[in-house]
Order: C-alpha cells, then structure tokens, then sequence
C-alpha cells in the first residue's frame, strides 16, 4: 500500500455508488486526507443492487488498513428519487438501452451529478469539509457531459460561490481509462483492493448479480460492463 500522509486539516466527503470508480475513489481519499465520510444516493436506479453493495465496499476497503479504518467516518444516505420522476432513461425505467437522437446513450440521467454535487455541498458545509471526491472521467466514458471535467470545474465554482465556502471538487479518475483505474487499485491497496473491487462492487446496469466474471459481476454486455471489462483485459495485458 501506499504511504501517503494524510493532508493536516482536510476532510474529504466521497460520493460512493458502490461501483468500481466511486470504491477506488474511496480507497484513494483514505490514503489522502485525514478523516473521509461518504454519500450514496437512491435515485431510483434500476440496478439498487449498487445501493446494497455500498456498506461492504466501505467495510472492506476500511479493513485493508488500520490507517484508513480509523480515517473512515460516517455515512450519509440521501433520497433523490426526484430524478426519476422528471423523465425516463434507461438507467431508472424500462428503456432499452441505445443511443438516442440527442447523440447521448439512453442511460444519461439528465443533471444527475449536477444534483448530487450539489446535495453533497450542502451536507459538506454543515459537516465542516471542503473537499468533494467522484468517480467522473471522461477518458473511458459513456459520453454523459456531467462527467467532464469542464462541468466539474464549473460545478465547484457554483458551490464556492453559493455555499461561500472553499470548496473543492476532486476526481482523480479523469484523466485515466478504466485499465488505468485498475492499476490506481492495485497501487493504492494491492490485489487485497483488487479482489474487493472484483468480489463487492457493482457496475452493471442491469443489476445483474448472477454471473461472474474476472472482473467481477454482470451481464457482461451492458455498456458498463463491457469498459469494466475492456479496462480489466488491457490491465492484465499489461501486468
């Protein structure tokens, strides 16, 4: 594992889907700052079963080291199912899964990271902690314009400003594809942080938790499998 020091006086709050990019955020935060909370959100996902990975992701990466145990504070839970409400994409209804006229795959929810940044502004403020940490990339993608990093720098201006507090926004996903993410796994815990990603998290749109793969559990042809998967052969390739 890494040794890197915590940085005196930072807190960090890390938005955990229970996937495999908020789980390797997590571990990354743990070995940053010094004390790290979480935040998940319902939104009426159709693959919950995220929802239910969330506490034993947190549980295991906090049992690989006695350092990011004790730096692993709270959990927060927040309802957002308002989202579902306002329309139907693929990622909370029955729609097939495809490319939709607007150019975007019909798994973007339309202000979803917009949304909860801003709902987990509003927490960090009241919980004394200015740095926000997400899994966003735009490296090795679904296209979504909510996971650039333009919004993101946009985004954080608009906390900054209308929190009138110092808030920071950190993605350290961006810029690497999901081969990349693999190694920051390895490098940050070990195969004891791979095998966590592998056996804990979940990716899949469809929910599927039945079939298991190298890489972990899925459909294997859904469009977060299918990088989950990609990421995973080239990672090896190269190991």
């Amino acid at each position: 594992m890494t040794q890197t020091a915590a940085n005196s006086g930072e807190n960090a709050l890390v938005l955990l889907s229970g996937g495999q990019d908020s789980a390797t955020c997590l571990a990354w935060a743990l070995d940053r700052f010094a004390a790290v909370e979480t935040i998940g959100f319902d939104y009426g996902q159709r693959h919950a079963v995220e929802l239910a990975c969330r506490s034993r992701v947190r549980a295991a990466i906090a049992a690989l080291d006695p350092a990011w145990e004790g730096r692993l504070g709270e959990d927060h839970f927040v309802d957002a199912t308002v989202l579902k409400s306002l329309g139907a994409t693929a990622m909370t209804h029955e729609v097939e899964i495809e490319m939709t006229e607007a150019g975007l795959p019909s798994t973007f929810v339309p202000g979803r990271n917009l949304l909860f940044f801003t709902l987990a502004g509003a927490l960090a403020v009241r919980r004394g902690i200015s740095v926000l940490v997400g899994g966003m990339c735009e490296t090795d993608y679904s296209g979504y314009p909510d996971c650039r990093n333009a919004t993101m720098r946009a985004q954080e201006e608009t906390l900054r400003l209308g929190l009138d507090k110092p808030v920071r926004i950190e993605t350290p996903l961006m810029y690497i594809d999901k081969a990349g993410t693999w190694a920051m796994a390895a490098e940050l815990g070990g195969q004891a942080l791979v095998d966590v990603i592998i056996e804990e998290t979940h990716t899949c749109y469809l929910g599927d938790r039945e079939h298991r793969h190298d890489w972990g559990y899925g459909c294997g042809s859904c469009p977060a499998c299918e990088l989950r998967s990609a990421g995973w052969d080239r990672w090896k390739a190269g190991t």
